[in-house]
Protein backbone atom coordinates (compact mmCIF):
# COMPACT_ATOMS: atom_id res chain seq x y z
CA UNK A 1 0.00 0.00 0.00
CA UNK A 2 1.29 3.25 -1.20
CA UNK A 3 0.30 5.98 1.33
CA UNK A 4 -2.98 5.56 3.60
CA UNK A 5 -6.14 7.05 2.39
CA UNK A 6 -8.10 8.50 4.75
CA UNK A 7 -11.94 7.07 5.62
CA UNK A 8 -14.68 7.78 7.23
CA UNK A 9 -14.25 6.69 10.99
CA UNK A 10 -10.34 8.21 10.96
CA UNK A 11 -9.22 10.03 13.45
CA UNK A 12 -6.91 13.33 12.80
CA UNK A 13 -5.14 15.21 14.36
CA UNK A 14 -4.62 19.13 12.74
CA UNK A 15 -2.25 21.23 13.44
CA UNK A 16 -2.42 24.76 11.96
CA UNK A 17 1.12 26.70 13.18
CA UNK A 18 0.56 29.38 15.60
CA UNK A 19 -3.34 28.89 14.71
CA UNK A 20 -3.92 27.24 18.63
CA UNK A 21 -7.90 28.10 17.42
CA UNK A 22 -7.97 26.15 13.99
CA UNK A 23 -6.09 22.93 15.43
CA UNK A 24 -7.70 20.03 17.23
CA UNK A 25 -8.60 16.58 16.76
CA UNK A 26 -11.03 15.85 14.03
CA UNK A 27 -13.07 12.91 13.40
CA UNK A 28 -14.23 12.15 9.82
CA UNK A 29 -18.09 11.71 9.78
CA UNK A 30 -20.15 9.40 7.81
CA UNK A 31 -20.17 12.08 4.77
CA UNK A 32 -16.37 11.77 4.41
CA UNK A 33 -15.83 15.13 6.01
CA UNK A 34 -14.45 17.13 8.56
CA UNK A 35 -15.54 20.67 9.88
CA UNK A 36 -12.62 23.25 10.33
CA UNK A 37 -13.48 26.12 12.54
CA UNK A 38 -13.34 29.30 9.54
CA UNK A 39 -13.78 27.26 6.15
CA UNK A 40 -15.60 25.07 7.03
CA UNK A 41 -16.60 21.30 5.65
CA UNK A 42 -13.34 19.90 3.87
CA UNK A 43 -13.23 16.72 1.97
CA UNK A 44 -11.12 14.53 3.86
CA UNK A 45 -12.27 10.44 2.58
CA UNK A 46 -10.25 9.56 -0.56
CA UNK A 47 -7.51 11.63 0.30
CA UNK A 48 -4.01 11.06 1.73
CA UNK A 49 -2.89 12.99 4.84
CA UNK A 50 -0.59 15.17 2.68
CA UNK A 51 -3.40 15.83 0.25
CA UNK A 52 -5.52 17.41 2.70
CA UNK A 53 -2.85 18.66 4.02
CA UNK A 54 -2.74 21.11 0.82
CA UNK A 55 -6.41 21.31 0.36
CA UNK A 56 -6.96 22.46 4.18
CA UNK A 57 -3.87 25.25 2.98
CA UNK A 58 -5.29 26.34 0.21
CA UNK A 59 -8.90 27.23 1.53
CA UNK A 60 -6.74 28.89 4.59
CA UNK A 61 -4.64 30.82 1.86
CA UNK A 62 -7.39 32.21 -0.22
CA UNK A 63 -8.71 34.73 2.21
CA UNK A 64 -8.05 33.79 5.73
CA UNK A 65 -4.44 33.44 6.21
CA UNK A 66 -0.89 34.53 4.54
CA UNK A 67 1.44 31.59 3.88
CA UNK A 68 -0.54 28.93 6.62
CA UNK A 69 1.42 25.68 7.61
CA UNK A 70 -0.86 22.76 8.27
CA UNK A 71 0.20 19.26 9.25
CA UNK A 72 -2.35 15.76 9.17
CA UNK A 73 -1.40 13.46 11.65
CA UNK A 74 -3.61 9.89 11.84
CA UNK A 75 -4.65 9.43 15.67
CA UNK A 76 -7.02 6.50 15.29
CA UNK A 77 -7.63 4.29 12.46
CA UNK A 78 -10.85 3.04 11.07
CA UNK A 79 -11.30 -0.30 12.66
CA UNK A 80 -10.85 -4.16 10.61
CA UNK A 81 -13.61 -7.03 11.14
CA UNK A 82 -12.26 -10.28 11.13
CA UNK A 83 -15.00 -13.14 10.74
CA UNK A 84 -15.61 -16.71 10.57
CA UNK A 85 -13.37 -19.46 12.39
CA UNK A 86 -11.14 -17.59 14.59
CA UNK A 87 -11.99 -17.28 18.70
CA UNK A 88 -13.94 -14.16 18.55
CA UNK A 89 -14.96 -12.61 15.38
CA UNK A 90 -15.64 -8.90 15.38
CA UNK A 91 -14.50 -5.32 14.77
CA UNK A 92 -10.77 -4.64 16.55
CA UNK A 93 -8.60 -1.27 16.19
CA UNK A 94 -6.39 -1.54 13.13
CA UNK A 95 -2.66 -1.15 14.04
CA UNK A 96 -0.02 0.33 11.67
CA UNK A 97 1.59 -2.13 10.25
CA UNK A 98 -0.82 -5.15 10.52
CA UNK A 99 -0.38 -8.20 9.13
CA UNK A 100 -2.89 -11.44 8.73
CA UNK A 101 -1.14 -13.48 11.59
CA UNK A 102 -1.18 -10.44 13.91
CA UNK A 103 -4.83 -10.02 13.05
CA UNK A 104 -5.83 -13.38 13.59
CA UNK A 105 -3.95 -13.25 17.28
CA UNK A 106 -5.91 -10.76 18.09
CA UNK A 107 -8.90 -12.13 17.17
CA UNK A 108 -8.17 -15.41 19.51
CA UNK A 109 -6.54 -17.38 16.86
CA UNK A 110 -7.75 -20.10 14.21
CA UNK A 111 -10.20 -22.76 15.62
CA UNK A 112 -9.44 -26.31 15.11
CA UNK A 113 -11.92 -26.22 11.71
CA UNK A 114 -10.13 -23.28 10.48
CA UNK A 115 -8.29 -23.29 7.04
CA UNK A 116 -5.02 -21.89 8.42
CA UNK A 117 -3.01 -21.83 5.28
CA UNK A 118 -6.04 -19.27 2.67
CA UNK A 119 -7.87 -16.59 4.04
CA UNK A 120 -10.38 -14.13 1.91
CA UNK A 121 -10.53 -10.67 2.74
CA UNK A 122 -12.68 -7.82 0.87
CA UNK A 123 -10.79 -4.89 0.97
CA UNK A 124 -12.66 -1.28 2.33
CA UNK A 125 -14.29 -0.09 -0.74
CA UNK A 126 -14.65 -3.13 -2.95
CA UNK A 127 -17.36 -5.32 -3.35
CA UNK A 128 -15.62 -8.56 -3.90
CA UNK A 129 -13.16 -10.56 -1.41
CA UNK A 130 -10.99 -11.99 -3.00
CA UNK A 131 -8.81 -15.23 -1.35
CA UNK A 132 -4.97 -14.35 0.22
CA UNK A 133 -2.26 -17.06 1.71
CA UNK A 134 -2.34 -17.04 6.05
CA UNK A 135 0.75 -15.59 6.49
CA UNK A 136 2.77 -12.47 7.57
CA UNK A 137 3.46 -10.93 4.38
CA UNK A 138 -0.70 -10.60 3.84
CA UNK A 139 -1.27 -7.38 5.14
CA UNK A 140 -4.23 -6.13 7.33
CA UNK A 141 -5.78 -2.37 6.43
CA UNK A 142 -8.21 -0.15 8.15
CA UNK A 143 -11.61 -1.42 7.33
CA UNK A 144 -10.68 -4.64 5.69
CA UNK A 145 -13.25 -7.41 6.11
CA UNK A 146 -11.40 -11.19 7.03
CA UNK A 147 -12.92 -14.37 6.61
CA UNK A 148 -11.20 -17.01 7.35
CA UNK A 149 -13.04 -20.65 6.20
CA UNK A 150 -13.41 -24.28 7.39
CA UNK A 151 -10.68 -26.45 6.22
CA UNK A 152 -11.78 -29.28 4.20
CA UNK A 153 -11.47 -32.79 5.47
Amino acid sequence: MAEYTLGTGDQIRLTVFNEPTLSGEFEIDASGTISIPLIGNVQASGKTPRELEQAITTKLASGYMRDPRVNVEVLKYRPFYIIGEVGKPGEYPYRNGMNLMSAVAVAGGFTYRANDQTVFIRRAGQSQEYSYPATTTTMVYPGDIVRVGERLF
